[in-house]
Formats: structure tokens, C-alpha cells, sequence
């Protein structure tokens, strides 16, 4: 259930700033969003160091609460505001487990190891270097798992369980990263996909995200 005070949030225009801010809308929270980039020198300022002295985003603040990470902070958004009538609340440590293995699924193969290297060396490569290998390789890799989630969801509508949840958020928000990298989806994958983007929640928050930000 949604509290009185408001959450404040760090960061926008990338798919890593998005996936908090469509938790906080899924949940009906009040929250204010600084909009920073992550490679404007914003992060770099002495006030946002005070904050989070890693220097990225996305970071939240919620009263005393500091947090930076968008899993971390997706998964505390959940766990302290959720209800039944919300996102998908795992209450068995079972459940924990299977949710915990897909979201880190998910992070590790599709976002960090395939997506972010093509990011590093392709919309990035005047920072890190042009390396067309490694993006190839890097496709080809998330490719490979990406039809291991198709084949996963034949059978099921949600990534965990039977309801909306962060894995759910974390799938969606990689592939609309693919899309923008033109992967062709799996037919499967494409209608998960449109299906999810029709959320008002994720609409909301698609906007709020890249309003006025590049889509970096």
C-alpha cells in the first residue's frame, strides 16, 4: 500500500532507471525523480557523491533509506509497499528461491554479460573502445538465452508464479533493450512483450523515464 511520504529517485533515460520507477507506479507510490544521466557529470558533483558514492544510477532515498541498484531497489520497493492486490510478493522461501533465480537469471545473462557489452562497445565505444567481436558475440549470446526464456514461458504467462512481478520487470525492460538493438524476438517473446507494454503502470513510467532524456 502506497505511503504518504514521498520516495525520491536518481536517474532517467536508460533501461536500468526505468525498472524502479514502473515498480513505484505499479505500486500507486508518490515519488519525485531527479533526472540525471549517467554520463553528464551529474553523478559526479560532490552532492550526489554524498548520496552514493559508487557514482551511478539509478539510486533512491526513501526517509532514511538509501539505496542504488535497480534490482536492490525494485525488490525493497516491493517488499516494504507491496500487498496482495500487487505485484507478485513471493511468501514461501521456495518461491524466494525460484523468484530470486530468474531475476538473477535474467540480470546476469541478458543484461550485464550480453546487453550492456553491446552498449559498451557499440553506443559507447568512444569511452570504451570499438570492438564489433565482442558485440557479435555478445548478440549472440543473448540470443541463445533468450530462447531459453521463450521456451520457458510456453507454458506460463509470468516468468515466476501467477501474478506480475520483478522478474516480469526485468525480462520486459531487457527486451524492449534488445529491440532497440534489433534483435528479432521469438514470436513468443514479442507477444510477452506486447502484452506487458500495454500496462498503464509501464506506460507511466516509460515516460516519466525518457521524458526530455536521451534513450541511452
Amino acid at each position: 500500500m502506497a505511503d504518504t511520504r514521498t520516495i525520491h529517485f536518481w536517474g532517467a533515460g536508460t533501461m536500468r532507471t526505468f525498472r524502479p520507477l514502473w515498480v513505484a507506479e505499479e505500486l500507486g507510490l508518490a515519488y519525485e525523480l531527479c533526472g540525471i544521466g549517467p554520463r553528464t557529470g551529474e553523478t559526479q558533483t560532490e552532492d550526489y557523491t554524498r548520496l552514493n558514492p559508487k557514482q551511478k544510477i539509478p539510486f533512491m532515498q526513501d526517509a532514511h533509506m538509501g539505496l542504488s541498484e535497480s534490482v536492490a531497489i525494485s525488490r525493497y520497493l516491493i517488499a516494504r509497499y507491496g500487498s496482495a492486490d500487487s505485484l507478485l510478493t513471493p511468501e514461501t522461501l521456495e518461491a524466494r528461491a525460484r523468484e530470486d533465480e530468474w531475476v538473477s537469471y535474467v540480470y546476469g545473462e541478458l543484461d550485464e554479460t550480453a546487453l550492456y557489452v553491446m552498449r559498451r562497445h557499440g553506443d559507447l565505444k568512444a569511452i570504451y573502445g570499438e570492438a564489433p567481436a565482442a558485440v557479435t558475440s555478445a548478440k549472440a549470446y543473448a540470443e541463445k538465452h533468450l530462447g531459453v526464456i521463450a521456451q520457458h514461458l510456453q507454458s506460463q504467462e509470468f516468468v515466476v508464479g501467477d501474478r506480475f512481478g520483478l522478474a516480469d520487470v526485468m525480462l520486459v525492460s531487457c527486451l524492449d533493450w534488445a529491440v532497440r538493438y534489433e534483435f528479432d524476438l521469438l514470436p513468443k517473446l514479442q507477444t510477452y512483450r506486447d502484452i506487458h507494454r500495454q500496462r498503464p503502470a509501464y506506460r507511466r513510467a516509460y515516460a516519466v523515464n525518457y521524458q526530455g532524456a536521451a534513450k541511452v
